[in-house]
């Protein structure tokens, strides 16, 4: 694991509340709107391209994402960017999350351009989203959060 996944994981696990599941306790659904707004004026000016958007998801700790569409990108797949209610974290992936163990597989598939991943970690950067890889998001993790019994994993 390098310095900057333990970074990552120290803040993920920073984040955990037993009793906040979906969104921090401070969180601002009107902050995650206009900085969502912000992220697809960029992402269109960036890529050149239209982006759709969706938001306010429901029973998620995702607020929205941000579709970059196929034909803006060099490798002909979608870029989804992801972001999280959870301060400012954001992912990007291609085509959709899961569709890859994530970004350099999908890179090593020629699903997704080195040069389109920066821009779209360059966008996040910029607006100051903390860029979360897909894989550590797959990982077991230990928190303090306990799930309802009805959602739990058998010992």
């Amino acid at each position: 694991m390098t310095g900057n996944e333990t970074d990552l994981l120290a803040l993920l696990r920073g984040l955990d509340d037993p009793e906040w599941l979906e969104w921090p306790r401070d969180y601002d659904r009107g902050e995650a709107a206009v900085l969502l707004g912000r992220l697809v004026l960029r992402l269109e000016g960036d890529f050149a391209a239209r982006c759709r958007a969706e938001q306010d998801t429901q029973d998620s700790s995702e607020y929205g994402r941000v579709v970059v569409p196929a034909e803006a990108t060099v490798c002909g797949t979608r870029i989804m960017v992801c972001a999280s209610k959870f301060g400012s974290l954001a992912l990007v992936c291609a085509d959709n999350p899961g569709a890859f163990l994530g970004t350099e597989e999908a890179r090593a598939e020629g699903e997704l351009d080195a040069a389109d991943l920066a821009q779209a970690n360059r966008a996040l950067a910029d607006l100051g989203y903390v860029v979360v890889p897909e894989e550590l998001l797959e990982c077991d993790h230990e928190g303090p959060s306990r799930l309802p019994w009805h959602v739990q994993r058998p010992s």
